[in-house]
């Protein structure tokens, strides 16, 4: 029997040898993963006598020296670019965003702290904490005084400035609303930690409304439905009532959601509603004199009919997606990167259509 029991052994072991021979082995050595179109720069600030990591996302075209671009601002870069980067490439796809450069910024250094140093630079006001806190003054100071001046030094940006934070950087993000107004165009934030030190932020708030009655910008608010919901509907009551001149806001209570999964949709739909194409309105009559078939070279018709009072475009097979006016000559189609230009000649006859699609550009003329 033992003798059984070892011969067996052997044939086990022996098979077992066998098939791990033919399995492949992974390189523990292999390089990191990383993001193609991006860049790691580094900014000293005095202001906070710091060093901070910046996470570039080079924008599609940038290659075009005549083109300047907006310019969207990450905190929390360490976990959030990757995603935020992700999430840009398929809203930009789907035409919902232009090209954006896009700036994540970080805390450089070796094994750092990053909740202590969050709790830092995020928070306005110094309160009980088991960390420092309150320099978010001074991190707003070296956001214009420093990191703004070095990126619209190296980088072709326009003054279409946004901030995106979560959680500590959704209570800065509102911070830096109702303090450096100037300083951003767009807000898009997650979970804003609004219970910090007494609610702080809402005194913020009303001494800014107490001087104001305007406030320009463009605001995204997210929050998921396991959080408090009783201090974000507090906020959202208090921006309904002050009805400020120029602001647009859009708010969301995510199903289902917890604190850190209010990221990927919050900024899904934040970047959404802030890049949000304005429609142009176009006198009916202009709109008319685009009707008609058009042609490409190759010999590929599409149709442009007026009906509902918009204009459709309708493809072989009979598929059709309704126009969007940005002018009288140029509209786009919600949910895919289709932009149309439509031509006249010199005598104002309209004579043909450019199409511009994600990868290629059709130009088609009136028959």
């Amino acid at each position: 029997m033992k003798t059984q029991i070892t011969i067996v052994l052997i044939l086990l072991c022996s098979f077992f040898s066998q098939a791990q021979q033919g399995v492949a082995t992974i390189d523990n050595n292999a390089p990191d993963v990383e993001i193609k179109g991006t860049q790691v720069q580094k900014i000293f600030s005095e202001i906070m006598n710091q060093e901070y990591e910046l996470h570039v996302n080079i924008p599609r075209f940038y290659e075009d020296t005549s083109r300047s671009f907006p310019v969207l601002f990450l905190l929390d870069s360490q976990w959030d670019f990757p995603l935020m980067q992700a999430i840009y490439g398929e809203q930009y796809y789907d035409g919902f965003v232009p090209e954006l450069l896009i700036i994540g910024i970080t805390w450089a250094g070796e094994n750092v702290n990053i909740d202590k140093l969050r709790a830092r630079d995020f928070t306005p006001t110094k309160a009980k904490f088991q960390y420092e806190t309150g320099k978010a003054p001074e991190f707003l100071k070296f956001f214009r005084n420093e990191l703004i001046p070095f990126i619209e030094k190296n980088y072709r940006v326009t003054g279409n400035r946004s901030l995106a934070g979560s959680s500590f950087g959704g209570l800065f993000t509102l911070f830096a609303m109702f303090t450096e107004t100037d300083l951003f165009t767009n807000y898009i934030l997650t979970s804003p930690a609004l219970e910090w030190d007494e609610r702080i932020l809402f005194a913020v708030e009303n001494e800014y409304s107490r001087n104001n009655s305007d406030l320009n910008a463009r605001l995204y608010m997210a929050i998921g439905s396991y959080e408090f919901l009783d201090v974000f509907n507090e906020l959202v009551n208090i921006l309904n009532s002050r009805k400020y001149e120029g602001l647009k806001y859009e708010y969301k209570i995510l199903d289902g959601i917890g604190h850190s999964g209010s990221k990927a949709e919050g900024y899904t739909r934040g970047i959404q509603f802030v890049f949000e194409i304005p429609e142009a309105t176009v006198d009916e009559k202009i709109l008319r004199s685009y009707e008609g078939e058009y042609s490409t070279a190759d010999g590929v018709n599409i149709e442009i009919v007026f009906r509902e009072s918009i204009l459709f475009a309708v493809l072989p097979g009979e598929a059709e997606f309704p126009l969007y006016p940005k002018s009288e000559t140029d509209f786009y189609v919600k949910g895919a990167y289709n932009r149309v230009h439509f031509q006249r000649d010199n005598s104002g006859r309209v004579n043909g259509m450019k199409v511009e699609q994600f990868s290629e550009q059709l130009s088609l003329k009136k028959l």
